[in-house]
């Protein structure tokens, strides 16, 4: 669990791109492959000829591929069949049915490879796949736009992002013009110019600005989308679909443009490209987009699959119980006879202009990471991932680190800003202690988490009056014991730190328990828990957690918990005393607005010791192909529910 304490005088607050053209290679070799005989029922036997493939990665020079790259055989039809890990240029497939496949390589910094191999012939084949380096992507928005202005920009853009966050207008128009004279072709200052406008109910004005940000910079994702919405708003469904057409190949992994693009086809009078892109929306979104299944639902019906089309209307308004045109939806819907059905949903079951607020962009902060359902980090296109055994993998690597760790010591660093109201840095102060943490598992399924900090002979106390304890414990969500209590998604394949690694979204379920982070009132009051959503990446090889980012699903008005976000980053410290490697916490970013105060905290380790007979022992660079992963610990038993 983790827990963070939160203090104050009157109130105590504890809380723990390449294209994919398959070529040909057909390997050479004597006489037919091995025969697996498979018993049927009836006493029949089905006889399947197999092979192993051994297969060579190289580099554009011929030299075998450096450092690991996932490799995974498709059917010709498409359907996945098998995968591996390749380690400096080679991996070998066992018992392959002796077919024709194709092979699609991943590797980081190399152009995706696809060839299709014919694997018919020899007990053992071999085949060779070569990689090119990646082609450099395209420009995308990013915060360099914003880095590269002058201090004074930069400060007055912030300022007025905040001030449009709270709806001061006045102050906003006065920050924005101090930006503008000091940039005034900066994209993003156009583009927040529209975002004022529109705050004034100007559309047309916010429009003009919108333009004129992509003649700035054609690929501004914000103004894309911000634009499309307001055709759509203003039924110029033409210019709508075309921006949205942009916006999606901008950033193709927001939920945002998929949702306007279903809206646009259904008031196209096109209900297929409505669905697909309603459920395009609800993939990535998750419970941001839930307002989507209103689309979907009248998309639906209008195709004539009202049955559907109502199942999906109810489970949304059971979701959401306070969308009252959501209820006259489903009511309308209902009332339909069954030979209106397939004509009996249009555009106006769904209000036009529904979507306008559960679409708008949230500002950017300047100081919060962005949401983590915003958008999906990228992957590589065409690596499937087998859930189940990723997640298997690697609560098996948790299950070794509560095994083997029951007690280590570091050096912890803690960088702390207080962040004041225009999004500034103030009073930035750093702290070191002497941190121990202990690990054990009290019950089956519970497990107590403890941590100490220390000042010499003193306990060591926090900056800003908030302890944040709990950060090794976060990976504990991976654990048999917990995972059950995840909605999990993979994602893709990801680069990271130059590996790869299995990207993998988890979200609290609301019908299991949260065992995961609570805020206690005060060091002995009562608790509550703050359900979390989050994402972790796990190394492809080893399958470690590399990186985990967590944030809470919604603000908590209870203790006025406006925003809490961790992000830790793992690296493996080799123990020499017991030779045995263990990823533990690098570094640890965490965020917090509560009552109005709001910080950013980084915590930085190092001198690990396990137990107390170690020597110090400093965390790495985290490895990849050269590593090898600490011995296997046994399955734990799922506690029963």
């Amino acid at each position: 669990m983790v827990t963070r304490i939160l203090k104050s005088t009157v109130f105590v607050l504890a809380v723990g791109c390449a294209a994919l053209l398959p070529g040909s290679l057909r390997a050479q070799g004597n006489g037919s492959g091995m025969v697996v005989n498979t018993p049927l029922s009836g006493g029949l036997i089905r006889s399947i000829a197999i092979v192993d493939l051994d297969l060579y990665i190289k580099g554009p020079n011929g030299a075998p591929l450096e450092g690991t790259a996932v490799v995974t055989l498709t059917k010709l039809s498409g359907e996945f069949y098998k995968q591996g890990t390749a380690k400096d240029g080679y991996v070998r497939i066992n018992e392959a049915a002796q077919s024709e496949y194709n092979v699609l390589v991943v590797a980081p910094g190399f152009a995706r490879v696809m060839k299709q191999i014919d694997a018919q012939g020899a007990n053992l084949m071999k085949f060779t796949i070569e990689v090119q380096p990646a082609p450099e992507g395209e420009d995308a928005v990013t915060d360099k736009e914003l880095s590269a202005l002058a201090p004074k920009a930069q400060k007055a853009l912030s300022k007025a992002i905040e001030s449009l966050r709270n709806n001061k207008l006045p102050d906003a128009r006065g920050q924005l013009d101090t930006a503008y004279r000091v940039a005034p072709s900066s994209a993003e200052v156009n583009y927040l110019y529209g975002v004022y406008s529109l705050q004034m109910n100007n559309r047309a004005q916010a429009e003009t600005y919108w333009t004129k940000t992509l003649e700035l910079h054609p690929k501004h994702f914000r103004a894309l989308i911000s634009l499309s919405q307001a055709l759509l708003d203003d039924n110029k469904l033409p210019e709508a679909l075309l921006y949205l057409d942009r916006a999606v190949r901008a950033e193709p992994s927001s939920w945002r443009a998929h949702a306007i693009y279903a809206e646009a086809y259904l008031r196209h009078g096109s209900p297929d490209e409505a669905i697909e892109q309603a459920e395009r929306s609800l993939q990535l979104g998750r419970g941001e987009a839930l307002v989507v299944k209103r689309y979907l639902a009248a998309a639906l019906a209008k195709r004539g699959e009202k049955d559907k089309a109502i199942d999906v209307l109810q489970k949304y308004v059971e979701e959401r119980p306070a969308d009252m045109a959501a209820k006259k939806q489903l009511e309308n819907l209902q009332s339909f006879t069954v030979q209106n059905a397939p004509g009996a949903a249009d555009a106006e079951m769904v209000q036009p202009g529904a979507l306008t607020d559960a679409t708008a962009l949230p500002l950017p902060s300047a100081w919060l990471p962005p949401d983590i359902d915003e958008k999906v980090p990228p992957v590589e296109s065409g690596a499937v991932c087998a859930l189940d055994d990723v997640v298997k993998k690697a609560g098996q690597r948790i299950e070794e680190f509560v095994t083997n760790v029951d007690r280590f010591v570091a050096t912890e660093s803690v960088n702390h800003e207080t962040i004041n109201k225009s999004g500034y840095i103030t009073s930035p102060e750093t702290r070191k202690f002497d941190y121990m943490v202990s690990i054990q598992e009290v019950r089956k399924g519970f497990f107590n988490v403890e941590e100490f900090r220390t000042v010499g002979n003193t306990f060591g106390e926090f900056p800003g009056g908030v302890d944040t304890n709990g950060l090794p414990a976060m990976v504990l969500i991976f654990h048999p014991y917990n995972v059950g209590s995840f909605d999990l998604t993979c994602e893709g394949l990801a680069q990271w730190n130059g590996g790869l690694a299995w990207q993998v979204h988890f979200r609290q379920r609301p019908d299991k328990p949260n065992t995961m982070r609570k805020y206690r009132l005060g060091t002995m009051g009562r608790s509550v828990t703050i359900p979390l959503k989050g994402r972790a990446w796990i190394a492809a090889d080893t399958y470690q957690i590399v990186r985990l980012e967590t944030q809470m699903l919604a603000p908590v008005p209870e203790i006025h918990l406006a925003a809490d976000s961790t992000v830790i980053e793992y690296g493996p410290v080799h123990f020499r005393e017991r030779n045995m490697d263990m990823w533990l916490p690098r570094s640890a970013d965490v965020y917090s607005d509560w009552r109005g105060r709001r910080f950013h905290r980084r915590h930085s380790f190092s001198k690990y010791l396990l137990s107390s007979v170690d020597d110090q022992q400093h965390i790495s660079a985290p490895k990849t192909a050269e590593e090898t992963p600490p011995r296997a610990a046994p399955e734990a038993v799922r506690p029963n529910p």
